[in-house]
């Protein structure tokens, strides 16, 4: 008989996890762990209103957003376990839960297997984040999830979706994922929903990350559509990461609304998501590495925008200086500059990050910030 090859074991995963999981024995092994981290930072700000005043004080996080969670995992024998994952991100600031996000703001549940991979229900990134950080080309890589303060995040439509199944899988320095994000519209079972894909090849030991994805999102009112893709890569030399990327959005005239992104049609329209009919985004960086202690890094963001309509046209240029330095394993402080320069419409893809409207009032806007972080 002809041994079937690993694709045909991917397509046949969940016909293998329901005969798996019924002929698994019930002596599982159990762990449940907390986890977070706080960051909490000083940050001055230029122009963050239309009389161009700027602004200091504590932000709401720092480089990275505060968030506390449990994970936990339970083998069910014969190389398969599940797991699951909670995480709620919160204002360190005000002891606030993050206002623009659910309270449990990822909700999964799993099963896993050493040789055919995860499959992921619940509210969790999509593939288009998932390609940048497989790919290993987004900014500032050394942070856990540094969803902050990183123009590509908002390109990549807010890093999470709800009501989505994903599937993953690794093998020899591949890895891919693939998913749908179910609408839930009586009659229109394509309104909401959301598919895409990604890959990466990093061959383990290597210098050379590549990766990209393809994803599209239907208006959760009328169905139209809005398609992003990305590709890049990453080299590390003698302690130094350079790395390149290229995202793409595209959205429809109609597009609007999407209930199962992070953001409501509001805010949809205040990071300006629906003024354009195209954005384009080159994103750079150099990472340095010394010892075991200090990571430096300068990044850069090229943005164009199409807009709906003439007036709605602009560009960005984004530069960002980061000086980080482990105290210990768990904590430490950095300081971060910013620059931006913007043309025309206002990007929504501003500095600030995924978790804040743009607050720049001017074609110019300078930031400072330095911080602590702790992680448990």
């Amino acid at each position: 008989m002809t041994k079937p090859s690993r694709w045909t074991a991917y397509v046949l995963l969940p016909a293998a996890l329901l005969s798996a999981l019924a002929a698994a024995p019930s002596h599982a092994q159990t762990s449940v762990t907390l986890y977070g981290i706080v960051d909490e930072s000083v940050r001055y700000l230029t122009h963050t209103n239309t009389a161009g005043d700027s602004t200091l004080g504590l932000g709401t996080g720092g480089l990275s957003e505060s968030r506390w969670g449990l994970r936990g995992s339970e083998d069910l024998g014969g190389g398969w376990s599940t797991f699951f994952r909670l995480e709620n991100r919160f204002y360190i600031n005000s002891g606030q839960s993050d206002l623009t996000l659910p309270f449990i703001n990822e909700a999964q549940v799993g099963v896993q297997s050493a040789s055919y991979g995860w499959l992921i229900f619940g509210r969790q990134p999509n593939v288009l984040i998932e390609g940048i950080t497989i790919g290993g080309y987004g900014s500032n890589p050394w942070i856990p999830y540094d969803f902050s303060f990183q123009p590509e995040v908002t390109m990549s439509g807010g890093i999470w979706t709800s009501n989505q199944v994903q599937y993953q899988a690794r093998f020899n320095g591949v890895t891919l994922a693939t998913a749908y994000a179910f609408g839930g519209v009586a009659g229109h079972m394509s309104y909401g929903s959301q598919y895409g894909a990604a890959a990466a090849y990093a061959p383990k030991g290597g210098p050379l990350n590549l990766g990209g994805a393809y994803e599209e999102s239907h208006d959760s009112l009328n169905g139209s559509t809005a398609k992003a893709w990305t590709f890049g890569g990453a080299y590390v030399w003698d302690g130094t990461r350079f790395a390149l990327g290229y995202i793409v959005n595209r959205a429809d005239p109609g597009f609007s609304n999407f209930a199962n992104g992070p953001f409501s049609a509001p805010q949809l329209t205040a990071l300006k998501y629906t003024d354009f009919s195209r954005r384009r985004m080159i994103l750079g960086g150099i990472t340095q590495a010394l010892d075991d202690a200090w990571h430096l890094a300068l990044n850069v963001w090229r943005t164009w925008q199409d807009g709906k309509t003439a007036a709605q046209d602009g560009s960005a240029w984004q530069y960002q200086f980061v000086a980080d330095y482990n105290l210990s394993k768990r904590t430490d402080v950095y300081v971060e500059a910013d620059y931006a320069v913007y043309r025309g419409g206002l990007i929504g893809a501003q500095l600030q990050g995924v978790n804040a409207v743009g607050l720049a009032q001017k074609s110019t806007q300078i930031g400072l910030m330095a911080g602590l972080r702790h992680l448990f």
